[in-house]
Formats: structure tokens, sequence, C-alpha cells
């Protein structure tokens, strides 16, 4: 199909295709330990479900919600007899929660792969009409939980492990007044992110617009109905699998649409890694040749 939005590649995908298929040799995560939060249900599950295609060893599902953790569990286990489903019904802004779903997990082991997938909608409405508190209560429990998940996998994460938040557009766009709320928290829990990769450059952490997918979240926020399309639950589950790859190394730190054709951001992987495209940043300022890095270390 046509692109919808304004996009850096010719080729919008709405689902999977060869290129991020976990079938792929290139993308096996055999013997490799994933969690994903927000994994009951929708993209998370979907994720986990592709993890396990591509030969996860063991994938961890957190949510508040018990039983579609279990349900995901039997799904994946009846599918795959080699892959181990832990699940943990974990609310990512009880930090204690977090902490114990992530130790028992790891255990003496090491986490290979997070999906950062729970986030809430919040208020709809625009700033002025909003109550204050209920627009700052859902910002602080949107970024309360990443802090919660992205500390937790800090302490257990693989030297060279990777992190996939799980992010929208919103960060980065206006859509309508009555997304305030959202917008501001998904811009929080990226900068959160940015400086967890800053502080971690071993690391590989990658910030992702996932589609218009049919999910409750989205259900809420009435973004199928509003913009007359949706994109299949499969092109955001096997694009995560792709990121957790070698391949996509060249774009940590990148802000991504799932919907962009991998192969041709490949064709440009020197140019893109080389430069600020597909980061957020302030435009226009001379970054590149600035010396101010080097001035603030002397």
């Amino acid at each position: 199909m046509a692109a919808p939005f304004p996009s850096p590649t010719s080729t919008w995908h709405t689902k999977t295709y060869q290129s991020i298929s976990p079938a792929r040799p290139e993308l096996s995560a055999k013997g490799k330990t994933i969690v994903i939060t927000g994994g009951g249900s929708g993209i998370g599950a979907e994720s986990a479900l592709y993890f396990a295609k591509a030969g996860a060893s063991r994938i961890a599902l957190l949510g508040r919600r018990e039983q579609p953790l279990l349900d995901t569990k039997a799904s994946i286990e009846h599918k795959f007899t080699n892959v181990e489903v832990f699940v943990a019904s974990t609310d990512v802004n009880n930090r204690s929660e977090v902490d114990a779903a992530f130790s028992k997990f790891a255990g003496d082991g090491k986490i290979h792969v997070l999906v950062s997938g729970a986030a809430m909608i919040g208020p709809q409405e625009a700033v002025g009409d909003v109550d204050g508190d209920k627009f700052l209560d859902a910002i602080q429990q949107n970024l309360r939980g990443s802090l919660n998940v992205a500390q937790a996998f800090l302490r257990h994460a693989a030297k060279d492990a990777v992190a996939i938040d799980v992010n929208s557009s919103a960060a980065h766009l206006n859509f309508a007044p009555q997304f305030a709320s959202y917008s501001v928290a998904k811009l929080a829990v990226f900068r959160l992110w940015d400086s967890v990769a800053f502080g971690n450059p071993e690391l590989s952490v990658f910030h992702v617009q996932p589609g218009v997918v049919d999910t409750a979240m989205n259900r809420e926020a009435g973004g199928i109905d509003a913009i007359g399309f949706s994109d299949d639950v499969s092109l955001p589950a096997s694009f995560n699998v792709w990121l957790a790859s070698p391949e996509a190394r060249f774009l940590k730190g990148k802000f991504l649409w799932t919907n962009w054709d991998v192969d041709e951001l490949k064709s440009r992987a020197e140019e893109i890694e080389a430069g600020m495209q597909l980061s957020i940043g302030l435009v226009g300022w001379p970054w590149q040749t600035a010396n101010w890095k080097t001035n603030w270390k002397s």
C-alpha cells in the first residue's frame, strides 16, 4: 500500500515479510532469554510467539492480568516444546514486583533482550480542559513503569543486550489535542531509554512506533477508527525479532516505525549510523561540527 505517512523508505509494510521473518537463520534467537512487559496480549504476546519461532530458549511474560499471561504461555509452549515460558503477574509501577519478577526469571543468568511494552493512554483531553492531577498522574505512571523496568533490566542484562522501547509516534507528532498527556509521557519515556543508551554504550537500545495495531489500548484511544486502517500484529512482532539481531545494530539509538522497509534502511546503513537521521533532537543544530563534547570533558 502507499505510505499514509511520510516515510524514509519507498516501501511501506502493514504485515510481516521475508526480511524480518523469524525463520531466517540470521535472526536466530537460539540460546537467548527474552523479557516482555505487557506480554499477556496484543503486541507483547505476538512478540513472544515470534521470539519462540526464532528459537529463543526462555521467555518471560510480565503483565498485570495473570490469565492472559497463562493463556499466552500455554499457546507458545504447545507450539514450541523446547521454549520455557515464565509468567509473573506484575504491575510495572510496583518496583518490588518488577524487581522480583526479573530476579526470579534471570536467576544466575543474564537477559539478552527486553521488549518494554507496558503503557497506558491516560486522560484524553486537551491541555486547556484536562484535570491537572489526572494529566500528571498518567505521565508519572508511564515514566515510573519504564524506570522500574529499565533499572531491573540493567541489573540483569547481558553485556551486549538489546532493549526495545515500544514507544509511539505521539512522542514526535501531534495527532490531536486530546493526546497531550500521552504524548508528553512517551517523549519522556524516549528520553529515559535514550539516557540508558548514553550511559551504557555496550547495549543496543531502539525506540519503536509499532504501527496502528488493533490492541485494547489502541481501541481505547480510537486510533484505528480515526485513521481508517490498521497494521497486522505480525509486523511489530517480527520487527522486534529483527531488531534483536546483529543486522539491526546500525540503528542503535534510532526512533523507528515498524512500517519502514528494513532492506532499504540497510542499504543506507553508513549514512544513517553516522548522522542524526531517525533521531529526536534539535532540527538545524549543526551538532556534527560542534566541539562541545570535547570542551565539556575538558
